[in-house]
């Protein structure tokens, strides 16, 4: 079996199915009454991870090493790692929504590896002796499956800011931690929202106080609830601006309080994967070169990382923050997982920019 065009078949090959994939996701965000759109979307994602998989493990076979060497290998490897996390987050939320925003950045990662990159870049070569290394494994595929989970993480919180429009949503539920939602006796001059979750028969109810407006969604079945959704914003202070206030329907609340729920718990797990790589990855420097911490343009940079998602975590686990201001944080966070990964390496300057762009 010829490995090399197998590889350059399937690399084609996951392109094409994300493509179709993510128009198989936004027609489903825009017209949600089609059946079996969300099916296909899964299916679609399935299938490129699986190809992608294959084409990890035809260069694996090949070259003789673990393919992680070059930004191509990489590239495809975040590829991998965000249509997995992409699985995890959708079978947690059953969401369309998780869809919509993860195809298009797997996709413009493939296209970008299989349809822009040269020729040279794109074939293995011989590994340089500082990576001839069991850490290589350990270490960099621990980072990469970090990238890829906070960027899933990320990418859901940004989706949680588009779908709010940017308002003051606080949520009370299962996606904050011991400094969150506490409720105030006086709600004059705000407007409550809280929806209760349920899997299915929903009935609104409506009651006010104070000026206030509450809005609960209790299961006609008389089940217990999962989560509780609590936005507030500024009342209205004239008959004008009630008219031209934006409103949330309960669906998007509903749809925010799952996005940030999924955001926050996916964020959690890849944390702990890019500390884990990070203390990996100061072993193998000093095993390498004599020093556990040379402040090289990726370290400095991936100690930020760590540093704006350690601030998000602990920003939502003790200091009670939700809403907005843990998305933009997150969001945030999204950009500089980029500049760690990405950024630093076009440079061409410190130890981690072998066999790159410069």
């Amino acid at each position: 079996m010829d490995l090399v065009s197998l590889q350059n078949s399937l690399d084609n090959i996951s392109f094409a199915v994300l493509l179709v994939t993510l128009l198989i996701y936004w027609v489903g965000a825009a017209f949600k009454n089609i059946p079996y759109l969300p099916t296909l979307g899964g299916t679609g994602m399935i299938i490129a991870n699986l190809c992608i998989a294959a084409l990890l493990g035809a260069r694996w076979l090949n070259a003789g090493y673990f393919p992680l060497s070059n930004l191509y290998e990489s590239l495809f490897f975040l590829a991998w790692g965000i249509t997995a996390m992409h699985l995890v987050a959708e079978k947690m939320s059953a969401s369309r929504w998780v869809g919509v925003v993860t195809s298009p950045v797997a996709m413009g990662i493939t296209a970008f590896a299989a349809l822009s990159l040269p020729a040279d870049m794109q074939q293995a070569e011989p590994l340089v002796p500082a990576l001839k290394s069991n850490w290589l494994m350990m270490h960099v595929s621990v980072m990469m499956l970090s990238y890829a989970t906070l960027m899933v993480g990320a990418l859901l919180a940004i989706a949680f800011l588009v779908v709010t429009r940017g308002q003051n949503v606080e949520l009370r539920g299962s996606s904050v931690g011991t400094g969150s939602y506490r409720r105030k006796d006086n709600l004059t001059g705000n407007a409550s929202y809280q929806l209760k979750r349920n899997q299915d028969n929903l009935q609104p109810q409506v009651s006010g106080d104070n000026g206030a407006m509450a809005m609960s969604w209790q299961d006609l079945s008389g089940s217990t609830s999962t989560a509780v959704l609590d936005a507030v914003t500024s009342a209205p202070s004239s008959a004008s601006e009630l008219r031209h206030a934006p409103t949330l329907s309960p669906q998007r609340l509903n749809l925010a309080d799952t996005l940030d729920n999924i955001s926050y718990r996916i964020i959690g797990l890849g944390f702990p994967l890019l500390t884990i790589g990070i203390i990996a990855g100061a072993v193998w420097a000093n095993e390498a070169w004599g020093s556990y911490w040379s402040w090289d343009p990726k370290e400095t940079w991936a100690l930020i990382t760590w540093l704006v998602f350690a601030a998000y975590l602990h920003a939502r686990i003790t200091r009670g923050w939700q809403g907005r201001r843990p998305a933009i944080l997150a969001a945030t966070g999204f950009v500089v997982v980029w500049i760690c990964y990405l950024g630093v390496n076009l440079l061409g300057k410190g130890l981690h920019s072998y066999g790159w762009f410069f």
